[in-house]
């Protein structure tokens, strides 16, 4: 889940901003001062600019999410394996096992599949909705995991589809998206009435850019929290759908590349570059929990 999250942040702040900067420019050449809030916060109608605030935050947020699976393809070039056309025996394994999965979890509509070449080793699922995912591998996933290490990882993603896991991102993405907007207007109306009238414009301007970044920043604080809250979620999923001990085995595998990783005797240049959540210690910007607690949990269950 870790990569479909970070793309889904850098669409959904990059799409905030560009809202924001448009509204801005516009609020320079007509009357919205009621929002803009460029001659201090006194001029400001806060019922009005939470509703501007709820509006720009939820358009950011759903646009990221329409955008998320184009977005994962294009930026990982992941090669969408075609049922209906020749496929190798590893693509055949590959898509009955995550159509089988998709069967059991009582999906309706069966996901993309599709591989990524890449020394990680690595999986996402992502996409606006159950009807529209896609579950990714990589190659180098492919290769280094046995096959009930891979049924464990590709149960897992297809776990995430199954609860929906983006649309509920996006809903709370939304309500951080929606204070973030607001806390960083009336910020930068703050900081602009600290200056000359002819500066105020490009202060304020300058103001909600940074303080957007910044409390995005902090925002994704919460984001991080309910993404490693749904993490535990879809191990115990991925736990129903292919056997506790496939996917103990799975995270298990990805602990020992983590360790070759971090082993610095290590001299395989090709495990080096793997880029696997939970690299080090847990932290409030970790997009998965720590291995060891995932693993213990799953056994406890």
């Amino acid at each position: 889940m870790g990569k479909r999250i970070f793309y889904f942040l850098l669409t959904n702040i990059l799409v905030m901003t560009t809202i924001v900067i448009v509204w801005s420019v516009l609020s320079h050449f007509f009357d919205l001062g009621s929002i803009s809030g460029v001659n201090g916060v006194g001029t400001l109608d806060f019922g009005t600019l939470l509703l501007f605030s709820a509006v720009v935050g939820f358009a950011g947020s759903f646009i990221s999410l329409a955008m998320s699976k184009w977005m994962a393809k294009k930026m990982m070039g992941v090669r969408v394996i075609d049922p209906n056309k020749n496929m190798s025996a590893r693509e055949k394994d590959l898509v009955d096992r995550v159509h089988r999965l998709s069967r059991a979890a009582g999906l309706m509509h069966m996901p993309e599949v599709g591989i990524y070449n890449s020394r990680e080793v690595n999986a996402f699922a992502t996409g606006a909705s159950k009807k529209k995912s896609l579950v990714a591998v990589s190659s180098g996933l492919l290769e280094s995991m046995d096959d009930d290490a891979v049924e464990g990882v590709l149960a897992h993603e297809v776990a995430h589809v199954a609860n929906g896991d983006m649309v509920t991102m996006t809903l709370l993405q939304g309500v951080v998206n929606t204070f973030v907007v607001f806390l960083s207007r009336i910020v930068a109306s703050i900081v602009s009435s600290f200056v000359k009238e002819e500066m105020r414009f490009v202060v304020h301007f300058a103001s909600i850019i940074i303080f957007q970044i910044l409390f995005s920043i902090l925002g994704s604080m919460v984001v991080f929290a309910y993404s490693r809250y749904r993490e535990f979620h879809a191990d115990r999923g991925g736990a129903d759908l292919a056997g506790k001990d496939k996917m103990v085995h799975a995270l298990e595998s990805l602990k020992q590349h983590v360790n070759r990783v971090r082993d610095p005797q290590h001299e395989d240049n090709a495990v080096q570059t793997l880029k696997i959540n939970n690299k080090g210690k847990m932290n409030l910007f970790s997009s998965h929990p720590d291995l060891d607690d995932r693993i213990a949990r799953l056994r406890a269950k």
